[in-house]
């Protein structure tokens, strides 16, 4: 049965909620007695919300060209021979449809991805040719993320980079050992030259030529990449040592992970049950620490002898407890690096901090003028007016980072 424009849109957007590495937050806590579909919904037209590195929010139209598939991924819902129900759209349908939503200001970009249909090559010639279209015929100025083919020619990832503003790679696992296992057509060796090829070309972007012309740009946005929390056995110490090899070694903006969700008609390999959100939530935040705060992987999951987070408390508050004897600190005599160890604490408050310091003595009261918790901070520092008699539990820390209680008005 031959289905409707609406359908396919329906199914290839479902079928895309997937993927996160748009970071696109959910729309779906407006509820009415139509299910969530009455006037001012965008949950059933494929819009997502991703936020930008400055904290906007942006809306994209988050689309699989098409959910037929030729690999069979154990993992993935759309594998070759899943029961799900397929759609597939033409270039010119997804162009058409990324145009007419960006008319009408439901969105400011496109993210695209698709299942694999006929070859890997085949596959990324259409999804080039959908921001090829939109670029040069239509010149379509909003943003543009693509899913590349990890085994697709090099030539068709150098042209995607040309009118992508980012470009992504699923590592899909966090071991080889792991993807072999349960993808046993992808092979991570390719993606991760893959993933090279794309830092070669954006690194050959910003050089100037001797004539003093800059190149094309290249994926300006960079490149990420996701990789699944729970289906296999690996370990938070085997997923973040797997993210510290492909942040240093080709330079990636993000990575995501995305919690095992069991699937229908799943392999026997496959967990019964999805890993605790909490996981996931834990390996976002010591991701956080490598990137923002000066941590190494290896220092968060070092005492651990299981190799996993602690999901009862964050990973910074976890690594001071584990090292007592750094605590407390003098937050008028300590340097960068240690204040950025401390519990509590963000970088805007250690540059906050760092600026009032060479005007005075920092004394607790002023802690809070900087809009830094003092209740959370104050058990890991000393200042002329405080030094706290001995560093709490884990107990009583736990209970102490927890949220305030909301207040009630009576206004």
């Amino acid at each position: 049965m031959k289905r409707t424009f609406s359908q396919r849109l329906a199914i290839l957007s479902d079928a895309a909620k997937y993927d996160a590495s748009c970071a696109s937050s959910g729309t779906e806590k407006r509820t009415s007695k139509s299910g969530g579909k009455g006037l001012g919904s965008t949950e059933s037209s494929g819009i997502c919300h991703a936020f930008t590195p400055d904290g906007r929010c942006v809306s994209l139209l988050k689309i699989l060209m098409t959910n037929f598939c030729i690999y069979d991924c154990a993992y993935c819902i759309n594998r070759i021979f899943s029961g799900v129900e397929r759609a597939r759209f033409s270039a010119e349908d997804i162009v058409w449809l990324t145009l007419e939503f960006y008319r009408r200001n439901y969105i400011e970009g496109l993210f695209l991805s698709s299942g694999i249909i006929r070859s890997s090559d085949y596959t990324m010639e259409e999804l080039v040719r959908v921001a090829r279209t939109l670029r040069l015929d239509h010149n379509f100025r909003g943003y543009i993320h693509l899913k590349t083919i990890p085994d697709a020619s090099p030539e068709l990832l150098a042209e995607a980079g040309l009118y992508a503003d980012r470009l992504s790679i699923n590592v899909e696992m966090p071991t080889e050992q792991g993807l072999a296992s349960y993808a046993p057509e992808k092979n991570a060796a390719g993606i991760r030259s893959a993933m090279g090829h794309i830092r070669y070309r954006m690194d050959a972007a910003r050089e100037k030529a001797p004539s003093g012309r800059r190149p094309p740009r290249f994926a300006p946005g960079g490149q990420s990449t996701q990789m699944i929390v729970g289906a296999d056995a690996a370990t938070d110490q085997d997923i973040l040592s797997s993210s510290a090899s492909l942040y240093t070694g080709y330079q990636l903006r993000r990575v995501y992970y995305s919690a095992f969700s069991p699937i229908p008609d799943a392999s026997v390999k496959l967990p019964l049950i999805r890993p605790p959100l909490l996981r996931e939530h834990r390996l976002y935040q010591a991701d956080w620490l490598f990137r923002f705060y000066g941590f190494n992987f290896q220092e968060l999951t070092e005492n651990r002898p299981d190799g996993m987070l602690d999901l009862e408390m964050d990973p910074k508050l976890s690594w001071a407890l584990d090292h007592r004897d750094i605590f407390p600190v003098d937050i008028n005599r300590a340097d960068r690096e240690t204040l950025f160890r401390i519990p509590g604490i963000g970088p805007r408050s250690v540059i906050a901090l760092l600026a009032a310091r060479k005007h005075r003595t920092i004394r607790l009261e002023d802690l809070e003028r900087l809009k830094i918790s003092i209740r959370k901070i104050r058990p890991f520092i000393t200042t002329p007016d405080w030094r706290p008699t001995r560093l709490a539990d884990r107990t009583d820390l736990r209970t102490l980072f927890k949220p305030a209680p909301a207040q009630l008005s009576l206004l």
